[in-house]
Order: C-alpha cells, then sequence, then structure tokens
C-alpha cells in the first residue's frame, strides 16, 4: 500500500515532486492555444464584421448584375440543354463588371500597357516608358484621392458630432455654405498667393462653424431636436446657393448660367501631379482632419468633456460639465471641419460653384462616419472605400454597361450589414461569438429544469404515498379502536354491522374455519392482541360469576 506522499510524488498532484515536468503544456499545445484564441479574437473584432460585409455586398450586387445582363437571361433560356453557356456568361459577366471598377478605382492594366506600348514603338525605352505608363496606370488612384478628400475631411466633423452623442444630418448645409464663403473669397478679392488660399480656407471654417452653431444654439437654448434643425438647415442653405447665384454678386458677368466665376489661381490648391491630373494640396489637409479628430477626442480637454456628454449627460453635468454649451460647442466644431471640406472642394476641384457642387459628399459623410465608427483610421478607410467604389462605379458603367445605381446598392448593402454584426456572424455561422457562454448557460438551464421537474415529480409521487400510508394507518387505527373499545355481544356491535359471536368464526353459519396450507386452524378472535384476548376471557368470568344467584 502506497503513502499519500509516494503517490503525490509519483505524479497524482501536478507541479509537486516527479509531476513537476507536467506542469508546462508541450510547445504545440500552446502555440494551438495561442492560435484559438488569435483566431478567437479576430471572429469578435470589427475587422471580421467589415470584411464580411463587403463580401456579402458583392455577391448581392453579383445577382443584380447577373439579371441585369441580357446575354445572361438569354443564355438562361436553354439551361438545361447547354448549361455551360450560362454559367460561362455569368462568370464572364461579374468578373468583367468588378474589373472594370477596380480598373476605374485603383489601377488601370490595360491603360498602362497601352501607353507603354505606344512609349516604346515612339523609340522610347527604360524610363521613358516606365513613368508614362504608370501614370496611365495610376490615373484612376488619383481620382479616387480626389475625390475621397472632402469626404474624409466631412466625416471628420460628423464624427465629432456622433462620439459626442448628436446626430448631426447638417453636412450637406454645412458644407454649401462653407464653400459658398470659400469661393466668394476666392473669385472677389485679389490677395497674395498663400494669404488669398488661407483666407478662403478660413472662411469656409467660419461659416461652416456658424451653421452648425445655429444648430447648437437651438437645441443648448430651446431643446430643439438637431435631427429636425440640421435637416431643415440644409434645405435653407441649397435654396440659398440657388438665390446666390442669381444675383450679380456670385455670378458675375455671365448671368446666363447659374455658375459662378472660377475661383482665382492664387486661392487655388496647388495641384500635386501637374495638370495632367485633379489630385491636389487637400489631401494633405484630409490627413491634417483625422489627426485633428484624434487629438480633438482623445487628447484634449474639450474632447474629454464631448465624450462625457455623449455617454452620460447626467453624469457629465453632476461633474460641472454643461450638457447644453458642450451640444453648441459640438455641433460649431462639427459645422467647422465640414465647412472645411467644402471649401477644400471648391478651391481644389471644382473651383466653381453650382447649384450642384455640394453632391452627395454631405449624406455620404455620414455613411462614411458611421462606416469608420467614427474614429480617424477608420474614417480615413472607408473615405477612400467609398471614393473607389465612386470613381470604379462610374467606369463600369461606360465600359460595361451595368447601370451607376447598383454602386449605391452595393453602398447600402455595406452599411446595412455593418450596423448588425449578429447578422453577419450568423450568416458565417459565428452567432454565439457576440454572446460566448449562451449555449452553455442554455444547457445549464435545461438541465437545472430537467433537475426540478424530476425533484418535483418524486415529491408528488412520496406525497401520494404519504398519503396512502397515512389513510390506510387511520383505517387500521379506526378498526382497532372499534374492536377494542365494544364488548363483545353489545348492541353497538350489531349496529355497526360488525359480526355476531355466532358468525365470528369468519364465514356464514356452519362453515368451516380458515385453515393454513398445512390444516392447522388460523382462525384468530376479533381482538388481535392476546392481552386483549384474556382480559375478554377475564370479563367473562367475572361476568359469570355476577350472574350466579347462588
Amino acid at each position: 500500500m502506497t503513502s499519500p506522499v509516494d503517490s503525490a510524488a509519483g505524479g497524482a498532484a501536478p507541479g509537486v515532486g516527479a509531476g513537476s515536468a507536467d506542469a508546462t503544456p508541450p510547445p504545440e499545445e500552446t502555440a494551438e492555444t495561442a492560435l484559438a484564441r488569435s483566431l478567437q479574437r479576430f471572429a469578435r473584432s470589427d475587422l471580421l464584421v467589415v470584411i464580411m460585409a463587403f463580401v456579402f455586398a458583392f455577391l448581392i450586387g453579383s445577382i443584380l448584375i447577373v439579371v441585369a445582363d441580357a446575354e445572361v437571361r438569354e443564355t438562361l433560356g436553354y439551361f438545361f440543354a447547354r448549361p455551360t453557356d450560362a454559367l460561362t456568361a455569368i462568370w464572364q459577366s461579374v468578373t468583367h463588371a468588378y474589373g472594370a471598377m477596380f480598373r476605374g478605382a485603383v489601377f488601370d492594366g490595360t491603360g498602362f500597357s497601352r501607353a507603354a506600348e505606344t512609349v516604346r514603338e515612339a523609340g522610347g525605352t527604360g524610363t521613358y516608358v516606365l513613368f508614362p505608363a504608370l501614370a496611365a496606370g495610376l490615373r484612376p488612384l488619383t481620382e479616387t484621392l480626389t475625390v475621397a478628400t472632402p469626404l474624409i475631411i466631412a466625416a471628420a466633423g460628423m464624427a465629432v458630432s456622433f462620439r459626442a452623442g448628436l446626430f448631426n444630418i447638417g453636412g450637406t448645409g454645412q458644407l454649401i455654405v462653407g464653400a459658398m464663403a470659400a469661393g466668394y473669397i476666392g473669385f472677389t478679392f485679389e490677395l497674395p498667393i498663400v494669404l488669398h488660399l488661407l483666407l478662403s480656407l478660413l472662411a469656409g471654417i467660419l461659416a461652416g462653424a456658424l451653421w452648425g452653431g445655429i444648430a447648437g444654439f437651438l437645441k443648448a437654448r430651446f431643446g430643439a431636436n438637431e435631427v429636425i434643425s440640421t435637416i431643415m438647415l440644409n434645405w435653407i442653405a441649397t435654396y440659398l446657393l440657388f438665390f446666390a447665384l442669381k444675383t450679380a454678386a456670385f455670378t458675375g458677368a455671365n448671368q446666363s448660367q447659374p455658375t459662378s466665376p472660377s475661383v482665382r489661381p492664387n486661392a487655388q490648391l496647388p495641384l500635386l501631379l501637374g495638370d495632367g491630373f485633379r489630385l491636389h494640396a487637400g489631401l494633405f489637409i484630409a490627413a491634417g482632419a483625422a489627426v485633428l479628430l484624434w487629438w480633438l477626442m482623445s487628447r484634449s480637454t474639450i474632447g474629454f468633456h464631448f465624450r462625457a456628454v455623449g455617454s452620460n449627460p447626467r453624469a457629465a453635468q453632476v461633474a460641472g460639465i454643461s450638457p447644453a454649451r458642450t451640444a453648441f460647442l459640438v455641433l460649431a466644431v462639427a459645422g467647422a471641419l465640414v465647412g472645411l471640406a467644402g471649401a477644400v472642394h471648391v478651391l481644389g476641384t471644382e473651383r466653381r460653384l453650382t447649384e450642384g457642387v455640394a453632391g452627395n459628399i454631405g449624406f455620404d459623410a455620414i455613411t462614411v462616419a458611421l462606416l469608420g465608427r467614427s474614429g480617424p483610421v477608420g474614417i480615413v478607410l472607408a473615405g477612400l472605400l467609398f471614393a473607389a467604389l465612386s470613381t470604379g462605379g462610374r467606369f463600369m458603367e461606360t465600359n460595361q454597361g451595368v447601370p451607376l445605381d447598383l454602386v449605391q446598392v452595393i453602398q447600402v448593402l455595406v452599411v446595412l450589414f455593418i450596423a448588425a454584426p449578429p447578422l453577419v456572424r450568423t450568416l458565417i455561422g459565428l452567432r454565439r461569438i457576440d454572446n460566448p457562454g449562451a449555449g452553455a448557460r442554455v444547457r445549464r438551464a435545461k438541465k437545472v429544469q430537467a433537475g426540478a421537474v424530476a425533484t418535483r415529480a418524486a415529491e408528488d409521487s412520496s406525497a401520494a404515498r404519504g398519503a396512502q400510508a397515512a389513510a390506510a394507518s387511520e383505517a387500521l387505527s379506526a378498526g382497532s379502536s372499534a374492536t377494542v373499545g365494544t364488548p363483545a355481544g353489545s348492541s353497538d356491535a350489531s349496529h355497526r354491522g360488525d359480526p355476531s359471536p355466532d358468525d365470528v368464526p369468519g364465514g356464514p353459519p356452519g362453515a368451516a374455519p380458515p385453515t393454513s396450507s398445512d390444516g392447522a386452524n388460523t382462525h384468530r378472535s376479533p381482538s388481535a392482541d392476546p392481552a386483549d384476548e384474556d382480559a375478554d376471557g377475564r370479563i367473562d368470568g367475572q361476568t359469570d360469576g355476577l350472574e350466579d344467584p347462588r
């Protein structure tokens, strides 16, 4: 027999004595555990949701492309006769459409090859071939960056209000007034090159801050809902632009068309790649806006006030932060950034004011801010992505005949899927990631419920058996008390229907007494206790003695 010390030394307790070698798992298990933890973190992250949201959106877009293709519909008419024709047509329709989108948004391989071949035919070699070819191939990327520049700046302004708990819908109006102010300074005055540009940008910032501050003042002073007030301010700014383009101050000599004069060269943002490209220095302003958003919301005191009010207004008020004052500042700062986006757009890209100068930038900025989780990195990536969809969609429409509305459908689907992470995880079979212990808790609850049901059934059965035993005990007690308490031959016995002395042997008169299996007589007197039999005998004897008169 081994002692407890021997068993512990033999490895019964890991990590003690001889079993200490088993305390650390093998390297393979450690690697597998680390990989499993990494995969679990990735499954819970927002990155997986974003990636799968785009996958599902493009899959649905592929279905729409196939449905809209006349050639595919024709091959589907004889699918069962020659299915390969339909499958080939479907594959070519989807791949050509998305290939054209990539060519129009990121890199044009066909344009690169064509430009290189043209230069070679002219006798060029080396860098004389490479640079023109790269310029042709990367032109779509420069267009994407140009479109993304005002979108990122405006989305940064939207993110400020979203993180402060205010839903700012006034991006279009703030962008329009910012563009109007910057454009007016740009084409009206003649100033030195740097000063003119800075004043134009500053005018756009102030105009946007003023327009956003109106909604902030209404919110702080009168408690007006910022959603309604900013939407109404959008329409006011839109019709104000329409009116301004019909006045001499904004149309100049050309009053027949609703456009303003071109911004003077001193007020224009400089082009980064020359006259052949539209990419301008506003790209650096967009990067600066993302950095400003990070510093404002993460490192500044006023940003802390914004986030505190957005998280819990009552707690912020108790801490000495005024929610009303903060709401005004939030919408003013958000409007300033969106106004800056309008100034950059008109000074760098449009170069003049038109009725459609704002386009969809104001509303797309809301989507980009939500898609980027109101963070600087997310906003930059989402802005680039939406710009790529826009520029690529236009090229896809001209090159493949796919309607541009398909891009809008894909954008909406992306936002829809990203807004519902549990839906995305359910579609990919990871629905328990959002609630890791749900399955175990459900199983435990079912076990507890089953145990409770079994316990209740056992208690009911036990209670039933106890009731039956009690009833039997009462019946036996009643029978015993009736037999013991009533003298033999009394009138009570006949009244209750008890057997008479003549019938005591257990049957009708003249019947034989019951016997056991070996023939012995098993009949007993009505009293089951021998002491009762002796008492009866004594009573009978005493009675006989009393009845004898002699």
